[in-house]
């Protein structure tokens, strides 16, 4: 049992401030602004399938990096200054993260691994140390999960030691070392494994932390659009595609927002066994949904560039994609907060997969209208069924 002193750097749980989101916690995520925008700048710069690769592979790390520190904060209280600190300095290093992410898989490869195995060991070794002020009996947990990253953070750095396809697969053996953490309790011999039961979380915390970062990469999307059109000369085509992309991002809004992110939060919250569930909708099920909103930006970014193209399957991919991704993320999401999967959202990748068929022979910025038709069908169909049988959380 935790202990009451000064030295205790845990929130108090149960209380209105236990699951207040922080206002150092959305300064921190400042910095992960600028990452999905240099990601999916990377991705439209180098739109090949070596190029897609590396950029996932940085995504899913940017993520990794991004949700273990929500974790941390889910029991952490920014506000002492001790946590405060080390959030300031994960903020650093972040920035280094971002900054290095256009030459990850060219001159800045250390720099890149650097600073990711500095955050992820850094900040559980610090957690470890204020668990063991206060809750000895938790502070196992984290022990474990500060070796299986000490581990994934050799192949990290001798990744950025490496060059081209080595660098790579060094870095993919280390995020599967990490993505495969929690799935196994994060075991070590002689010490164990985790349990769900472990994990008491503050749904309410980890479904606003969650939030926020699909919040995020929503930004990014309205930018690219808005940023994009102002560099173009003004006609009705760019106003076509500027408006197909800002209605996409809107739409996948209101998918997240109107019916999933307020009902997840109270799901979670009354949650035999809370970490579980966070671990399966928010650790996992939120990655698709991250990568469809980045993949939907860089088609935005191929619709205005590109409007009249017809047969590159790699555009059509970017365009029918981001779209896909995220309704696919969306049906893990829900389904796991819910208990069942939405037949809108199903019957949306059906017809998504039917646009695919038809895509070598549409134009780019038709198809990028089309895969947004989709979106508002889901939604509508989502909002038609769901309205007047449950009671529909608002975002506020």
């Amino acid at each position: 049992m935790a202990k009451t002193n000064g030295t205790n750097w845990l929130r108090a749980k149960g209380s209105a401030s236990g699951s207040k989101v922080t206002f150092l916690e959305l300064f921190f995520d400042l910095v992960f602004v600028f990452s999905i925008s240099q990601l999916s700048h990377v991705l439209a710069a180098h739109y090949t399938p070596l190029g897609a690769a590396e950029a996932a592979l940085m995504t899913f790390a940017v993520w990794w990096v991004w949700i273990f520190t929500a974790w941390v904060t889910n029991w952490l209280d920014p506000d002492k200054m001790p946590v405060r600190g080390m959030l300031v300095a994960l903020m650093m290093l972040g920035l280094l993260l971002s900054a290095s992410i256009p030459e990850a898989f060219g001159d800045k490869g250390l720099l890149f691994a650097g600073a990711y195995v500095a955050m992820q060991v850094g900040r559980s070794l610090f957690t470890t140390y204020a668990m063991t002020r206060v809750d000895r009996p938790n502070t196992l947990n984290f022990v474990r999960i500060t070796a299986w990253l000490v581990v994934a953070g050799v192949f990290w750095i001798a990744g950025g030691l490496l060059e081209h396809e080595a660098r790579l697969i060094a870095w993919v053996i280390a995020l599967a070392i990490e993505y495969a953490g929690p799935a196994a309790g994060f075991a070590v011999p002689g010490l164990g494994r985790s349990t769900a039961r472990d994990w008491d979380v503050s749904g309410a915390h980890m479904a606003e932390r969650c939030a926020l970062f699909v919040i995020i990469c929503l930004g990014e999307a309205i930018l690219v659009s808005g940023r994009t059109f102002s560099e173009l000369p003004f006609s009705g085509l760019t106003s076509i595609v500027f408006v197909t992309g800002f209605v996409g991002t809107v739409a996948m809004w209101w998918l997240y927002f109107r019916f999933g992110h307020g009902r997840a939060a109270h799901r979670i919250e009354h949650e035999e066994t809370p970490g579980s569930l966070a671990r399966l909708a928010f650790t996992y099920g939120h990655i698709p949904i991250l990568a469809g909103i980045i993949v939907h930006a860089v088609a935005v970014e191929f619709m205005f560039s590109h409007p009249h193209e017809t047969g590159d399957l790699g555009i059509a991919a970017a365009v029918l994609g981001g779209s896909g991704l995220f309704l696919i993320g969306n049906l893990w999401f829900k389904g796991a907060t819910s208990g069942q999967l939405p037949l809108s959202h199903l019957a949306g990748l059906v017809f998504l997969i039917l646009l695919a068929f038809a895509a070598p022979f549409i134009e780019v910025y038709l198809m990028g209208i089309l895969a947004t038709l989709v979106l508002i069908i889901v939604a509508a169909w989502e909002y038609r069924s769901l309205t007047g049988t449950e009671t529909a959380p608002t975002l506020h």
